[in-house]
């Protein structure tokens, strides 16, 4: 009977086998390696929510590769920064989490890396995020951004060999941030703190240059 609601219910669209842009995002526990503590743990979103945190989720390929390591290593450069703006950061691969303490242990690019490296050996959570590549059992290079509220309000898929830049990653924050108390507002290309936004009515359409340069 439970079965039967719940597939009714993902009918009515409450819940969805990929998670959407602008769609609450189902709660999931990963294993996890924390290199803080040195120890294992889990990863669950609906504990990240009830701390009222943002959570963001870096899913890359494979402990012991080759770009990988320098991504978590950009990503841990901005992880204060991070942290500062109300952030929970997740590293995700479907490496087990004893792969995730030898490679942190032995890569020396893996020495700043202090967020939790989460274990998604079934691949069930990198599926749901549409990064899961059938032909290899690894997941794509995909960053995603989770509101307070759980909703999902950014997501950036790479292929294999094209590495992100955590910089973005900041600038993106920052803007959700500012966004989640002005939510009149919007955020046009390239939006820095302190910048000017747009608010979006009438008076803007066609006259988007004139409102940035008055």
């Amino acid at each position: 009977m439970s079965h039967h609601h719940q597939h009714h219910h993902g009918e009515e669209g409450c819940c969805q086998t990929t998670a959407r842009v602008g769609k609450p995002v189902e709660n999931f526990t990963l294993e996890t390696f924390d290199p803080e503590e040195g120890f294992f743990g889990e990863v669950s979103l609906e504990k990240i929510r009830e701390s009222k945190k943002w959570t963001i989720l870096f899913f890359y390929p494979a402990d012991f590769t080759f770009v990988c390591p320098t991504e978590l290593a950009d990503l841990a450069s901005k992880h204060e920064a991070l942290k500062a703006l109300g952030c929970e950061v997740v590293a995700i691969s479907t490496d087990t989490k004893f792969a995730h303490m030898a490679w942190h242990g032995s890569e020396k690019l893996m020495a700043g890396v202090r967020y939790k490296m989460a274990a998604d050996p079934t691949g069930k959570v990198s599926r749901y995020f549409g990064v899961y590549d059938e032909a290899t059992g690894l997941a794509l290079r995909g960053t995603f951004i989770i509101n307070p509220d759980g909703v999902l309000v950014g997501s950036e898929v790479n292929f294999y060999n094209v590495g992100r830049n955590a910089e973005e990653l900041g600038r993106k924050m920052d803007a959700n941030l500012y966004l989640s108390t002005h939510p009149g507002e919007a955020c046009p290309a390239r939006w820095s703190p302190g910048a000017k936004t747009l608010t979006p009515s009438e008076k803007l359409v066609g006259k988007v240059y004139e409102a940035l340069n008055s």
